[in-house]
């Protein structure tokens, strides 16, 4: 049974990711890459596709819910964390590579460390 640390950032996690992802991917916040004022710009300004965008946006909706769904089973919440963890990794490089100023990472540094805390949490 995990610990209630890993129950709430679970929760936070999965909140997290469906209010960047599903609510707000059009509007501009202090934290995207570079100029964008959206997610689809941000991936270009990281110069990356949109195709590449679209299969982002799957994984972290989908790592979302499985967060949810972890809750109950926590294989699928490991899976997802463990996603979670290599996706905020290349957002924090991403920021690193077109030399954003270090503020801009902050989200996905501490989504990474929460996701790594859950990870671990999650191991049998």
């Amino acid at each position: 049974m995990p610990h209630t640390i890993v129950i709430v950032l679970q929760i936070i996690i999965a909140l997290g990711l469906l209010n960047v992802w599903c609510l707000r991917p059009n509007r501009a916040t202090g934290f995207r890459g570079g100029d964008a004022k959206n997610i689809k710009e941000e991936f270009a300004v990281y110069g990356l596709s949109e195709r590449f965008c679209y299969l982002v946006v799957f994984l972290k909706i989908s790592c979302a819910l499985l967060l949810l769904a972890g809750l109950w089973y926590a294989p699928l919440g490991l899976l997802s964390a463990m996603i979670i963890v290599v996706l905020m990794m290349g957002a924090v490089a991403m920021h690193a590579k077109v030399g954003d100023p270090l503020v801009r990472s902050v989200p996905a540094a501490v989504m990474l460390l929460m996701s790594v805390i859950v990870f671990t949490g999650l191991l049998p």
